[in-house]
């Protein structure tokens, strides 16, 4: 991981043992400081030793603290360069005004969504929009809000001709699954990939050869375990918007990158499915006064 290390540490911190989290804390607390330190300050910063600071650094996918250092470098000059940091961190509070209130949501978002694009692998993205073009049906499973994520992409793919169905109930998901075979895909989506329902329905869609996917914040969660495939999103908590509803905008965002690269690939047919559609519905379109 090169980039997105920011987003990946700030998302899975809470479950790190307390060592880890004690280097993470510094390190979220300011970036650029840590990029600069050298890997005995950065220790002595988190009350741990070197060889803690290397078992996070290995714990996220890098080879040493050199390789963190640079990571951090890169990715706190791109953000100071575009100015996303304005306003990341602030709390909302029940006296603050709408328009103060407005500026912290879309820093936030604005934040979240860059740090899900840096961590995206545009590899695995390719693979599963592959995936859902061959196979003979398409299952996404998610609840909550992440059900309702599922129902968008459901949408979506539906429009362009993917047969595709999604089930946010854990009977209907499980019974979806069991009647899978080695030629469709299931896509689980959950925030912290711990969703007994999802975990569930994926396992049994892959019990029967499905290939599955899992679209997760955290990449050792036991959902990412079931998949063949794992898609990671960022969350960036703020005030009343907390785990998977935070969550929200970057799931859509991997989905919806996933979506275009569906299309992408079935260009022809695509654009043919718009027209035809949109022909289908132009008959309940208000004309203009």
């Amino acid at each position: 991981m090169t980039s997105g290390a920011l987003g990946r540490i700030a998302t899975e911190l809470s479950g790190l043992p307390e060592a880890l989290r004690r280097v993470g804390e510094v390190i979220l607390a300011d970036p650029a400081e840590a990029a600069r330190s050298t890997i005995i300050t950065l220790a002595e910063r988190a009350g741990s030793s070197p060889a803690t600071v290397t078992r996070f650094c290995r714990a996220f996918g890098f080879t040493g603290y050199a390789e963190l250092r640079v990571a951090l470098a890169t990715e706190t000059g791109r953000a100071a360069q575009a100015g996303w940091g304005a306003g990341v961190g602030h709390e909302i509070g029940p006296d603050d005004p709408i328009d103060a209130a407005i500026e912290v949501m879309a820093a936030a978002d604005t934040r979240l969504i860059q740090d899900t694009a840096a961590q995206l692998d545009p590899g695995v993205v390719a693979k599963v929009a592959d995936d859902i073009i061959a196979a003979r049906r398409v299952l996404l499973v998610g609840v909550s809000t992440s059900g309702n994520v599922a129902t968008m992409l459901e949408g979506r793919l539906r429009r362009i001709g993917i047969p595709c169905w999604s089930a946010g109930d854990a009977h209907v998901a499980l019974s979806e699954a069991a009647l899978m075979t080695a030629e469709d895909i299931a896509i689980g989506i959950s925030h912290r990939g711990r969703t007994r329902e999802v975990m569930e329905a994926l396992a049994e869609a892959g019990s029967h050869g499905a290939r599955t996917v899992a679209v997760t914040s955290f990449a050792r969660s036991p959902l990412a375990e079931l998949a063949d495939l794992v898609l990671t999103t960022a969350s960036r908590e703020t005030t009343f918007r907390l785990g998977g509803l935070a969550a929200v905008h970057s799931q859509l965002f991997v989905l919806d990158a996933v979506y275009v690269a569906v299309a992408q690939r079935t260009y022809e047919r695509t654009n043919q499915a718009f027209e035809l559609t949109i022909s289908a519905v132009e008959s309940h379109r208000v004309e203009r006064g």
